[in-house]
């Protein structure tokens, strides 16, 4: 079914239906339609990631083997 068919489908179950749910959710997906969660984030939390990102964009990182080595040496475990 092409794009137009489907959207003419749809056209025709919206206008047939009495359900207030269906209607809500419908209605919901528009509405989150290009919506980014990062919006939603408190700014600290924003803040850090920028952080990070900054970090990784200056090579401010570790391997993951090397931070293994440094806990495990921290903390007396066994390799």
């Amino acid at each position: 079914m092409d794009l137009q068919a489907e959207k003419i489908e749809l056209a025709k179950l919206l206008l047939e239906t009495n359900d207030r749910n269906v209607l809500d959710e419908i209605k919901a997906v528009f509405e989150k339609q290009g919506h980014d969660f990062y919006d939603d984030l408190p700014q600290h939390v924003k803040d850090s990631i920028e952080a990070g990102i900054k970090d990784v964009e200056e090579g401010n990182v570790y391997e993951h083997e090397q931070v293994m080595q440094d806990i495990k040496t921290r903390y007396g475990l066994k390799s």
